[in-house]
Order: C-alpha cells, then structure tokens, then sequence
C-alpha cells in the first residue's frame, strides 16, 4: 500500500498484533521510537524490523537522540552525552562544529545497528536568556551563524552515518517562554528581529532533507495560529526561509495545540504540512489522525522520496578515535571527561 501522510509510535517495546494490524491497514510513512520502546539492543532490533515488516517496506523509522537530557537511547548499553550548550560554549566554532559532528557520526552508528535510521536532530533554535529551560540547554547556541554551523556538522555526521537528520524546530522556538508540551507559547518579536535572528540559522539549514515544525505562535505572521497549523508561517517557512524538504509537525498530542486529533491534523495538512507526526502510540487517537491523512503525493511524495534516497551505508568510521577526538576537544574546552558522559 501507498505510504500516507503519518508518523505513528508504538506503546511498549513489542508491537502487538492490535498495532501491527492497524499499521498494515494505515501504511503510515514511518514510525518514531521513545524510551517506552527501548530495552536492549536486540530487542530494539526485533521492533524496528517487526513495525517494517507490518507495513510491508522500509518505511523510515525515527527516534530522538539529541544528546543530553533527550535522548531515548541511555547508559548502560548506549553511550550518554553531555548538554548541548554548557558543552559548546567554551570551544571555538571549529571545535564546537567538529566535536558535532563526531556526535553526530558516533550516535548514528548506534542507531542504525537497532534499525533507526532518522534521528530528530539538529537543533536550529536560538537560546535566549529567557527560552524556556525545556529547549534551552538543548540548543547549540545565540548566535545564528555559530548555530547553523553546529547544527550543519551535526546533520553531517549523522548523514555520514547513514541516518538522516531532522532539523527542528521551524521557524524557531527559542522566544517560546512557556513548555509547548503543556502550553501555547506565543512569541511577540517583530518579524524583522525574526528575520535577522531565529529565521536566519534556519535560511542556513534549508537544504537538509527533513524539517520539523514548531508549536509557536508568532504574532508578527499569524497572531491566532501556532506555526504547524499557519498557513503563513508555513508559506514562510518554504518561500522565505527556503526549506524543500519534507516538513512534519512536531508531536501533535503536545498540549500546545487544542482540538481533537483529527481536528489538529486537518488543521496542520490545511496550513501546508507534509507529515503528521503522532508519538504516543494511542491507538485510537492514531486512528483519528489516519482518518484524516492523505497518500503521499505531489510534491509531499517527491520530497519523500528524496529524503529516503540519502540513507547510505555508512563511511569508513574509527569509533575508538572518534571518541577519543571528542574527548580530547572536551578536554580542551575545560569539560572534564568522566563518568559514562562522552
């Protein structure tokens, strides 16, 4: 069958006959994991293969593992990673870019040995002194040339790794004050303040395969609606930034958004979305979504087809020397190296 346009999870870290069934009549375009699904190498690998095998390709199957305190995949039988921006903020640009990309390369030899292969990450977003402490850490840095170069390096590895990069969060969350998993933040900036600042590391970044977008509502574009579901920001997002990738929402149970699943993802496919992205592996509200998704086609299909076709089989990688290069620019930042962080 056809791939719609959905992105669904599973609830534990066994796909049940329940789900399997539903994904072989839905044929969702990929699945994403989180740590409810993760137990052992071994048996991510049984999952990944299974949720393929009920959609009858090889659909892309995506997680999250930023570094720091999101990352799905945790000590013991993964290596941890340190804060993002306490972590870069001491080292030159070419240091940060180059201990990114390291990152990027070790996390997506991981990933690809369970059977990912789309990681949710970079992060273009800006940190601000007041960005919500939810993103704040997590992003690379508050300058948008510094942070493009850093987000770009850590695609480059992870591409380099054969897994493909999600860049997030269009257009930028770092105004959002307020956590968009439990609330709407609204950010108030004028539009030319966005456009010198959160707009231009995504300008930088608007080749990368994969988007994702941001539940924030921008006042100077679309005063009533939040991004995934604003049809100017949106056309903002493909015209002006420049982005022709694939562009899914963020996850649409997240409590910024109101409606009802099939009420959000009308609303986000209305505005110009390609993807809906649904993580929590409700069944029926996964339903809800699927009533509402398309077949990919159009231009959605030709972006996906494009984004699919840069999976490759890894470089020539040295995993011992990676890490010991990381180490050593961690070193070199004044980060002490211990513990089980990398």
């Amino acid at each position: 069958m056809t791939a719609r346009a959905a992105i669904f999870g599973c609830a534990g870290p066994v796909l049940v006959a329940d789900e399997a069934a539903f994904f072989r009549e839905a044929a969702p375009w990929g699945f994403i994991l989180f740590a409810r699904n993760v137990e052992t190498p071994g048996q991510l690998r049984r999952l990944t293969d299974d949720l393929r095998a009920a959609v009858g390709r090889d659909a892309p199957v995506l997680i999250d593992q930023e570094g720091g305190r999101v990352q799905r995949l945790r000590a013991p039988l993964w290596r941890e990673w340190a804060l993002p921006l306490p972590e870069l903020s001491a080292l030159s640009l070419v240091d940060a870019a180059r201990l990114m990309f390291l990152r990027g390369r070790l996390i997506a030899e991981e990933l690809r040995a369970c059977g990912i292969d789309v990681n949710c990450a970079p992060l273009g977003d800006l940190a601000r002194d007041n960005t919500h402490p939810v993103l704040r850490n997590r992003c690379y840095g508050s300058d948008p040339a510094r942070v493009a170069a850093i987000a770009r390096a850590m695609a480059d590895g992870l591409l380099a790794g054969g897994v493909l990069p999600v860049v997030k969060h269009m257009p930028g969350h770092g105004g959002a004050r307020v956590d968009s998993h439990l609330d709407l933040p609204r950010v108030s900036d004028p539009l030319e303040d966005l456009r010198l600042r959160d707009f231009a590391a995504f300008r930088a970044l608007a080749d990368l395969p994969l988007g994702m977008s941001a539940h924030v509502v921008f006042d100077a574009i679309d005063a009533d609606r939040p991004a995934t579901q604003s049809p100017d920001v949106i056309r903002l997002i493909r015209e002006e930034i420049g982005f022709n990738g694939l562009l899914m929402t963020d996850d649409l149970a997240m409590q910024a958004l109101s409606g009802d699943m099939g009420e959000r993802s009308r609303a986000a496919l209305d505005a110009g979305i390609d993807v809906i992205l649904h993580c929590n592996g409700v069944l029926g509200e996964m339903e809800a979504v699927s009533a509402e998704v398309p077949v990919l086609a159009g231009a959605a299909a030709g972006q996906a087809a494009m984004a699919l076709a840069l999976r490759q089989e890894p470089e020539p990688f040295g995993a011992e020397a990676a890490l010991a290069e990381h180490a050593a620019l961690r070193a070199a930042g004044g980060n002490v190296v211990g513990g089980v962080h990398v």
